[in-house]
């Protein structure tokens, strides 16, 4: 018999390989765990991972892995591969795995800008079968296959999913809520029907009304707000502002006790200061006031006589623009000099301001006619002091002008004034006359100009709105054309269109010989090469869904494959190019002709009406006779030079500006019915103008029908 003190050496050797054993026994007697794929959760690893986890798995769960898998490729932009494995799928699926593999799919539709595609594989789900994360992706994905065209339906599904979304991303649902609201005509604003459960929508539809109810005056804008907000306290807007409302509840008024106009008081440029020195007094002095006249009911435009309309003197030349192809370009001489490009005689469509190239076209005005304000009234309390930009540096104005008390400032008017503004430090808020290369936003500046840009993208939206979709453009061979061309190419762009067509004119003497042969003209040509922003993509609920880009086929023009024809030129001009296009093209298959202001211009007799049968043409308000005493004034004061005309408007309007500075600055959707335009602001604030189209009808100039 062993000694007890062995027996228990031994057993305590053999406890450790005892519980060793065990331990094996116990693992060997459990299946390896193998991770599980959830189709309806978030799927947060790579593609790879997920392949990886497809190829080693041999059950159902091997198809749940490969819609990860898909999920993932086209969150990393591999769009090939996620087709492949799309098309890889078997056919019999679980309700589960088909309700995600449609959501998939539809994905892949809109990466490949096939919106109509994508919404109609999202109507073949059911979403009530869906998770939580499916469904914010299922509405995102219904957003995103809207393209930012506003409707019922669009509104509907950003209401469904706020709530689904965590509270960085509801900010921004909610802003484009209201942006889709904004946007609803007044015809789709009458014919919508909601249900009576509808109660979110309904609220959201009764913030837009107190917006545009009060939207002129901040004040009755912050009460109405305010009392929305205690009747819908449930709205999800209530708590958490659209960010232009936002802004309202911060806002104070402008300041308008001294304004400093800082004006070239020398030089080329002065004979364009002085008209909108003059309109800017006239509307502070209460001088439109006494010459006010009931508008015509036809909004006839004001016509000199026939007869007794001198002909428009000639302005100053800028050196080095001698062809007529070149008489809004702004000339090398002339920018270097800092001079605007002024125009010869016959051309008063252009103005000083045009010597500016637009970064970005801006988009029109949304349909909020109730937020309109009008001219300013006149003061007798403002005092403004007029500094001269051509004796010093723009800094120092500035500072003399803070120094001096100004509270606001009104200019400068040169370009490169305008383009050292973004480097100078004030607190002073500005309205500067002209924009600069690149736009900068900047919370006290705001950019006011007239440019052949401006009108080029208003004759877009109105060709686009009378049903036009082929368009030509005849524009003289200068850099005038050429910025006109990329500024209307761009914004029809934007509003879906394909790629636009141009066609370049030389001299006038060029134009004769081409009528004096009988040749007339072919319409036929080029498309314009834009280079457009890098579209932004939406991400909403981890789901990035990138910006639709068009994918715009240019088209041959030859009269029957062209709808319209947009044509820049001077009257002598126009009074060549409309009879070659007639010669070249039957009655029948007269396209639309439309005509930038250049064409308006005093001793426009009976003889060019009857020939420019048919034409559209825009131009400034008061040029189209929405005030013909004020017209009638201003025509005689600047002996019919048009072009003088329309600066002095600007004075005007810049008077209206200048007094809701702030209106225009930080209430979205504010807009001026000013003497230049229907004018509105842009999110860095470049003042936008909507014009008056009028045509001419059996020698009449009427309103465009």
């Amino acid at each position: 018999m062993l000694p007890s003190k062995v027996i228990h050496n031994k057993a305590g050797r053999c406890m450790p390989v005892l519980l060793a054993a065990l331990i094996f026994a116990g693992c060997t007697g459990q299946a390896p765990q193998s991770p599980t794929a959830n189709v309806q959760g978030s799927a947060q690893g790579t593609s790879d991972y997920y392949l990886q986890q497809m190829q080693q798995s041999s059950d159902d769960n091997k198809v749940d892995w490969q819609l990860l898998a898909i999920r993932a490729l086209l969150k990393e932009g591999k769009l090939p591969q996620a087709k492949d494995q799309i098309g890889q799928l078997p056919q019999k699926l679980s309700d589960k795995q088909r309700q995600e593999s449609l959501l998939l799919q539809a994905e892949l539709q809109l990466t490949q800008q096939d919106a109509n595609g994508a919404s109609a594989l999202l109507k073949q789900i059911d979403a009530g079968s869906l998770s939580k994360d499916q469904l914010a992706r299922y509405y995102q994905l219904q957003i995103a296959a809207a393209q930012g065209h506003p409707s019922l339906d669009l509104l509907r599904a950003l209401i469904a999913q706020e709530p689904l979304l965590t509270p960085a991303d509801r900010q921004k649902n909610i802003d484009a809520t209201w942006q889709a609201l904004v946007q609803l005509t007044p015809e789709q604003l009458s014919n919508m029907v909601i249900n009576a459960n509808e109660n979110i929508l309904q609220g959201w539809l009764d913030l837009l009304s107190v917006y545009r109810t009060n939207g002129s005056n901040p004040d009755m804008l912050k009460a109405g707000i305010s009392d929305w907000q205690k009747r819908y306290p449930y709205n999800p807007a209530a708590k958490m502002l659209p960010t232009p409302l936002g802004q309202v509840q911060n806002f104070q008024q402008s300041s308008t006790g001294k304004i400093a106009l800082l004006l070239p008081l020398s030089g080329q440029a002065q004979v364009f200061a002085n008209a909108i020195q003059r309109g800017f007094n006239d509307a502070k002095n209460g001088v439109l006031a006494q010459s006010q006249a009931p508008a015509q009911s036809s909004a006839q435009p004001a016509t000199p006589s026939d007869s007794s309309a001198p002909a428009t003197p000639p302005a100053i030349q800028t050196p080095g623009t001698s062809a007529p192809a070149s008489q809004a370009a702004v000339s090398t001489s002339a920018a270097q000099a800092n001079q605007p490009a002024a125009s010869p005689s016959g051309a008063p469509a252009q103005t000083p301001t045009e010597n500016t190239d637009n970064a970005a076209a801006q988009g029109q005005p949304a349909q909020q006619s109730s937020l309109a304000a009008q001219t300013a009234p006149p003061s007798s309390a403002t005092q403004v002091q007029v500094y001269d930009t051509s004796s010093q540096p723009i800094d120092q104005v500035l500072a003399k002008a803070r120094q001096d008390g100004a509270t606001l400032v009104v200019g400068p008017l040169l370009k490169s004034n305008v383009e050292q503004l973004a480097n100078v430090q004030t607190p002073l808020n500005i309205l500067a006359l002209n924009e600069p290369e690149s736009v900068q936003n900047h919370p006290n500046l705001c950019y006011f100009a007239l440019s052949p840009e401006d009108e080029a993208r208003d004759a877009a939206h109105h060709m686009w709105d009378q049903g036009k979709r082929a368009p030509l453009l005849m524009v003289p061979r200068s850099s005038l054309g050429d910025r006109v061309s990329k500024a209307f190419a761009t914004e029809w762009q934007k509003l879906g269109g394909n790629t636009v067509l141009q066609q370049q004119f030389g001299s006038t003497g060029e134009l004769k010989q081409g009528i004096n042969s009988g040749a007339g003209l072919r319409l036929s040509g080029t498309p314009i090469t834009t280079q457009p922003q890098q579209p932004q993509g939406v991400t909403i609920a981890g789901l990035t869904i990138p910006a639709p880009v068009q994918d715009t086929p240019s088209s041959s023009a030859d009269g029957g494959s062209v709808d319209s024809v947009y044509i820049v030129a001077t009257q002598g001009e126009m009074a060549l190019i409309k009879p070659m296009i007639s010669m070249r093209t039957s009655s029948r298959s007269m396209v639309q002709l439309y005509a930038s202001s250049r064409s308006n211009q005093a001793g426009a007799g009976p003889d060019y009406r009857l020939e420019m049968e048919g034409v559209q043409f825009s131009d400034a308000p008061l040029l189209s006779g929405s005030n013909p005493g004020l017209m009638q004034q201003a025509a005689k004061t600047f002996n019919n030079d048009y072009s003088l005309v329309r600066l002095y408007a600007m004075g005007v309007d810049a008077w209206t500006l200048a007094n809701h500075f702030n209106e225009m600055r930080q209430l979205p959707g504010f807009q001026i019915k000013g003497e230049t335009g229907s004018l509105n602001a842009s999110q860095d604030c470049v003042i936008n103008r909507k014009l008056i189209w009028n045509q001419y009808r059996q020698g009449q100039i009427v309103p465009a029908s």
